[in-house]
């Protein structure tokens, strides 16, 4: 029998409509989860919370993700692949040793600034074994890509020698972190943007200053 050309066409805009809609309420879910780990942790996150802020019915998030386990394991991979895109791009710019160094701390920063719900899941990751394991993975990843441009600068002369590239990009990383963190704070010592600017550039002279070889 003959399929009605419009009669498909009709349907096949109609899948794509209920698809558009699915993967913004997907979308939704996934945003507020991530919301609610930035703002109480691991406990604030519950199935009936995430529900309510992304105004949908419980069984509608089981349907887009899951249970609480797997929204916890995408909300961290949703986390991981955001920092990735950042980190990579920082990685494959132009430049020497001292550049690229710049560029990864100003990459961290940004993602840190722009996509804070997703950097704190990085840096506090929620307290599921599987997402743990993920999130840690990503960290040596992105350290081993830091130690191996400290590396560099010591095979080229530009970095001292008596750093160890894999303990000093895993203290850089830890540091950055540091700096970051306040952002979130909810005391006095809370850092708003223009002093985290000013913190940024801090950090960014003794990274590139202090780890420097002397006559470079």
């Amino acid at each position: 029998m003959e399929v009605n050309p419009k009669k498909k066409k009709a349907d096949q805009e109609k899948e794509t409509r209920t698809q558009r809609k699915a993967q913004a309420t997907r979308l939704s879910i996934l945003e507020a989860a991530e919301a609610l780990l930035a703002e109480g942790g691991r406990d604030a996150v519950t199935l009936e919370a995430v529900a309510t802020r992304a105004d949908v019915a419980v069984q509608t998030l089981y349907n887009r993700v899951g249970g609480l386990s797997a929204l916890l394991i995408t909300v961290a991979e949703r986390a991981l692949e955001e920092n990735r895109q950042y980190m990579d791009a920082a990685y494959a710019s132009p430049g020497g040793v001292e550049d690229r160094l710049y560029a990864v701390a100003t990459a961290y920063t940004n993602f840190a600034r722009e996509r804070p719900h997703q950097f704190r899941i990085l840096v506090e990751p929620p307290n599921e074994p599987e997402a743990l394991t993920r999130v840690a993975n990503l960290i040596r990843e992105q350290n081993a890509k830091l130690g191996a441009l400290i590396r560099r600068g010591i095979d080229e002369a530009v970095i001292d020698s008596g750093f160890d590239p894999e303990l000093t990009s895993t203290t850089l990383w830890a540091m950055m972190n540091g700096v970051l963190s306040l952002m979130w704070r909810t005391d006095s010592l809370r850092a708003d943007g223009a002093q985290i600017d000013a913190m940024f550039g801090t950090v960014t002279k003794i990274l590139t200053d202090g780890i420097k070889k002397r006559g470079a």
